[in-house]
């Protein structure tokens, strides 16, 4: 799933290329992609794009009449820009935004369709969909521990609510837990100060690194090829590989939809963490699929 990096990297070269340029029309491709119905998408063409906005994981595009247009890209959704008027030719093609120097293309891999695209009326609509996060480069030390310990979580979990930290899912939260050396199922409310201190400052430093890397990929161009598994990530997606910290081998925990890679060297003290006694601790503590995860709004 496109997380914090990804999505700032999308919205810098959207804004570099629709900003101030007129939408002439939405082809939806699948009727399942489009989430709502007042007001009705046709009403889109004709507006001028003023302004982007990250919601969480979303993209929001805010148009000249007050408007935005919000994707969610779940999983598999990706976003690609083409030549004008660029056809809508395979069946993971879901939508295209024409514009008169090119299209953006939002495609779905896979079979199951989750990404969504929603029409909505203002800003007070589009906040409504605010899961209501955390923004880690804006709050201090004792904002982001008052955040992480309104409720006794793990930290895998609580870094990738979106009620409790913005923008963060399964990939980024193993990188900055791998780099703040701190435990998965290390609970919240255990944290000493040193620990929240090295958590904050590993989170900054994570996110900001990959959007550094990612932007300097696409060197300019539109970012292809956006992916959760990197081969120069420090666990994520590395299962038996050597930390590149201290050459122990990647462990690896399941849990439902989700997977878990970190360093019993570094992170556990030498404990391996296996399946069974993850899913005890989360039984309760995360939700069974990624669709659940996304659906949490913070009460």
């Amino acid at each position: 799933m496109p997380e914090l990096p990804d999505v700032a990297v999308y919205i810098e070269a959207l804004e570099a290329r629709i900003v101030g340029r007129v939408l002439r029309g939405v082809r939806v491709g699948s009727v399942s992609l489009v989430r709502t119905v007042e007001p009705p998408l046709a009403d889109a063409a004709g507006r001028t794009v003023v302004r982007l906005r990250r919601v969480g994981k979303r993209i929001a595009i805010g148009l000249d009449d007050g408007t935005w247009l919000v994707l969610h890209l779940m999983i598999a959704g990706r976003l690609h820009w083409r030549k004008p008027a660029a056809r809508l030719a395979r069946r993971n093609d879901l939508a295209a935004f024409d514009f008169d120097d090119g299209t953006l293309l939002l495609t779905e891999a896979g079979t199951k369709r989750r990404a969504s695209l929603s029409y909505l009326r203002d800003e007070t609509e589009l906040d409504a969909l605010d899961p209501g996060g955390i923004d880690v480069f804006t709050c201090d030390v004792e904002a982001f521990k008052s955040a992480l310990t309104v409720e006794n979580r793990t930290l895998k979990r609580a870094l990738t609510d979106p009620r409790i930290v913005s923008g963060i899912g399964n990939a980024y939260s193993d990188e900055i837990l791998h780099a703040a050396q701190l435990s998965p199922i290390a609970l919240t409310r255990k944290l000493t100060d040193g620990q929240w201190e090295r958590l904050l400052t590993a989170t900054r430093d994570t996110l900001q690194l990959w959007t550094g890397r990612l932007r300097d990929e696409a060197n300019g161009e539109f970012p292809e090829g956006v992916t959760a598994f990197r081969k120069d990530m420090a666990v994520h997606g590395r299962y038996k590989l050597p930390c590149p910290t201290c050459g122990s081998p990647v462990q690896r925990i399941r849990y439902a939809d989700n997977e878990t890679n970190f360093c019993a060297t570094c992170q556990t003290g030498g404990t391996i963490l296996s399946d069974r006694s993850l899913s005890r601790i989360l039984k309760s503590d995360w939700p069974r699929t990624l669709e659940e995860l996304e659906k949490l709004k913070r009460r």
